[in-house]
């Protein structure tokens, strides 16, 4: 039996484990790279299987750098099933869409402007080249000529980072494919691998995935905890994480590794102090967010700090047609919520609504907000500003004292985002160079990701009131999803609980 981490492997994005037991083989999450040009270009590094001998994908949740692989898997021969909860697959397939269509979208823009600036072409192209050979040069020591690797698979598209991964088409033929699963249900879904999804807390219908599995005739099973992203105990509108208390191996989520959140109640008390300042000063207020979760749980917020009059009733533009399609997803599923939600919904509360919320339609509607009277606000996606309509509000206030750009979300290395959170005085939006004046906050309290102490907690149940080789206590942990600092950080206290620790590299197989 193998375990092979083809990403989330030292990095945060593009989540995809393989799992092959002698008898079947199954994916956890297909994710996409996303942030700096060296993550994204992974998307088009051979994927390290052929998706024809797949017998199953289980999907953690539905956030991009998990999912958003699929429709390529499905274009290249893909034909099982992909399980999941009701709310994942109903969420994935509006997030895939919208993959799809932006990257149409980019491509097209993109050959406009190599026909307009062949130069720029010639020069994009080697910077694309370079991009991918330093990516193939990562997938370590057991593969010491990547150019080997890539003669004897050729990648998944042609070497373009122009050219879109998939289609709209190609993402309405994967939806069909999902086979949805409630939590605490166990399913065989290949021969001899059994899957129970528990509910991660970390946005609506996210699973931590519980495989029990079984290799050739003789073979004792094995139970393979994968974490997906853990979510925060106490956030609201969700259950908290689920605790699990017995595996054999554990691959678990490292984000924030060697970091503590800030309280829930400072976070709440910065957004309430930001939103009073900008009306104060009549100023414009840009909360960049990722649609899914996150701009949930800001609304819930706003609306409870309106609730009890601790800021002025402002203008709320919620600028995502995406995140607006993901809250009606939201209201379905009211049997996901937490009990704090829930008892709102029984007292005829409105728990996902703001009351001076304004819902953006069209691109028309979106471009003249610039021109709304002050003060206002706006929960615009992406949460950080690497695409959607936030880039553009980004653009209109990122020089204007009169704006306040609030972040409530982690920060990929070279992005937008971080580079103004880390103190830029100058921005480059949309090929133009503009200085700062607006004023940058950030407000970590919000993150959908469990901290150093809650991870460690969550993993503390697998050894609480056992010893290492006792049944039940993993015999690994595997830290994935995380930069290397935060795994460097995090590495030593799992093992300081008696866990043995590993850090996979991009590529690795391990035999469990």
């Amino acid at each position: 039996m193998e375990l092979t981490f083809l990403g989330g492997a030292r990095t945060v994005t593009g989540s995809r484990f393989l799992l092959r037991t002698g008898r079947a083989t199954v994916l956890v999450d297909c994710g996409m790279f996303q942030g700096n040009p060296n993550e994204v270009v992974r998307n088009r590094v051979p994927l390290g299987f052929e998706p024809a001998e797949l017998d199953a994908v289980v999907l953690t949740h539905a956030h991009l750098d998990h999912c958003g692989l699929l429709p390529l898997l499905g274009r290249l021969g893909f034909r099982g099933r992909i399980v999941a909860t009701a709310a994942t697959a109903e969420l994935a397939r509006i997030v895939l869409l919208d993959s799809a269509k932006l990257q149409e979208e980019f491509a097209r823009r993109e050959a406009r402007r190599e026909r307009r600036d062949p130069a720029w072409a010639l020069e994009d192209d080697r910077r694309e080249r370079a991009a991918f050979d330093a990516a193939l040069a990562e997938f370590g020591p057991e593969q010491p000529d990547p150019e080997a690797e890539l003669r004897a698979q050729p990648p998944v598209v042609e070497l373009d980072l122009d050219a879109p991964l998939y289609t709209e088409d190609d993402a309405a033929a994967i939806v069909p494919r999902f086979l949805e699963v409630p939590y605490g249900a166990e399913r065989e879904v290949a021969p001899g691998v059994h899957v129970t999804l528990l509910d991660a807390g970390h946005i609506l219908g996210s699973a931590i995935v519980v495989v029990r599995a079984a290799g050739g005739p003789g073979q004792r099973s094995l139970r393979i905890v994968f974490s997906g992203d853990l979510g925060r105990p106490g956030t609201p509108i969700i259950r908290d994480p689920t605790p699990v208390a017995e595996a054999d191996v554990v691959v678990v989520e490292s984000t924030y590794g060697g970091r503590e959140h800030e309280p829930a109640g400072v976070a709440v008390r910065i957004l309430g102090d930001t939103v009073r300042d900008v009306a104060r000063a009549r100023g414009a207020l840009l909360i960049p967010a990722f649609s899914i979760g996150r701009t949930q749980e800001v609304v819930w917020h706003l609306d409870r700090l309106l609730e009890q009059g601790a800021i002025p009733r402002i203008p709320l533009y919620l600028d995502s047609p995406m995140a607006s399609r993901a809250s009606d997803i939201y209201r379905r599923h009211a049997d996901m919520y937490d009990e704090e939600t829930a008892r709102l919904l029984r007292e005829q509360d409105t728990p996902l609504d703001y009351p001076a919320q304004v819902i953006t339609r069209d691109l028309a509607d979106s471009i003249a907000i610039a021109r709304a009277d002050r003060p206002y606000a706006i929960v615009a996606s992406n949460g950080m500003l690497t695409g959607g309509r936030s880039v553009a509000h980004a653009r209109n206030l990122v020089d204007d004292p009169g704006a306040t750009i609030l972040f409530v979300g982690y920060q990929g290395e070279g992005t937008l985002g971080r580079h103004l959170i880390d103190g830029a005085t100058s921005a480059r939006i949309g090929g133009a160079t503009m200085p700062v004046r607006a004023t940058i906050r950030a407000i970590d309290g919000f993150s959908a990701h469990s901290d150093e102490p809650e991870l460690l907690a969550w993993l503390s149940n697998f050894i609480r009131g056992r010893r290492p080789g006792d049944p039940g206590v993993p015999s690994r942990v595997f830290l994935v999803h995380g930069d290397p600092p935060a795994q460097e950080a995090l590495a030593p206290k799992v093992a300081a609980l008696g866990l043995e620790v590993a850090i996979p590299r991009w590529h690795e197989a391990v035999a469990l």
